[in-house]
């Protein structure tokens, strides 16, 4: 089943780069946080992560988030991905899985998701342009996987949550529970990620999600919603001036 809603690239801000060096990370956006990594053309042919699908709070606007992996997209328009989605609509909740690939609209996973559940993902080339999707939900013994051709730049990769794009527009940030991400994997290896791979999510001028620093083995982290109340500890809810 295909869907309006779709993931966009990431929305890199200029004028915060100076706020997420202060929180130490690397950079900001407006519908990511959590972190990726850049190489050359053709660097990054396989990426996989465990992760817990989170808790949503209903919410009287509708509101949408989404949790996954990903091949390119950052510093680029290209993407392959692969991840679950959360949202309330009209006061319900609802959780699903799914895959997309850019410019196509996300393919729904008709298959159980629930909050609390343990997700594994893998996205793997298999020849030039032939890649393998999988997503396996291991509390409910489901494994889900595809094969579809993909020519993007293989030139950055992600472990992300994101306020999706529904239409034209970015949609508010559900209310979530914070989403851990690990085992993470790059070309079959840890990713060693640092602070500066991880990005912070900024909207009309609020922080609005951000990454733990990453785990001393450089491939788990978790990636927390905030709120106008609770944003950290000396930061300034105030960025720079547009």
């Amino acid at each position: 089943m295909n869907r309006l809603k779709r993931s966009k690239p990431c929305l890199t801000d200029k004028l915060n780069t100076g706020r997420a060096a202060h929180s130490g990370f690397g950079w900001t956006s407006s519908n990511w946080s959590g972190y990726a990594i850049s190489g050359k053309k053709g660097t990054y042919r396989r990426i996989s992560a465990d992760w817990i699908v989170p808790y949503v709070k209903p919410t009287v606007k509708a509101t949408f988030s989404s949790a996954w992996i990903g091949i390119d997209g950052f510093k680029n328009s290209s993407l392959i991905q692969t991840g679950t989605g959360h949202e309330s609509v009209n006061g319900k909740v609802r959780y699903y899985a799914w895959w997309e690939i850019l410019p196509a609209s996300e393919t729904v996973i008709p298959l159980p998701v629930s909050p609390g559940d343990h997700m594994r993902a893998s996205i793997v080339k298999l020849s030039p342009g032939k890649w393998c999707i999988t997503l396996r939900n291991l509390s409910k013994c489901w494994v889900f996987r595809t094969v579809q051709r993909y020519n993007g730049p293989q030139s950055s990769a992600e472990w992300i949550v994101e306020a999706p794009q529904i239409g034209f527009d970015i949609a508010p940030l559900a209310k979530i529970s914070p989403v851990c991400f690990t085992c993470c994997r790059i070309n079959g290896r840890s990713p060693g990620l640092k602070a500066s791979d991880g990005g912070i999510m900024i909207q009309n001028n609020v922080l609005l999600a951000l990454p733990s620093a990453p785990r001393s083995c450089g491939d788990a982290f978790s990636v927390r919603r905030l709120y106008p109340k609770s944003q950290p500890a000396g930061k300034s809810r105030k960025t720079a001036a547009r």
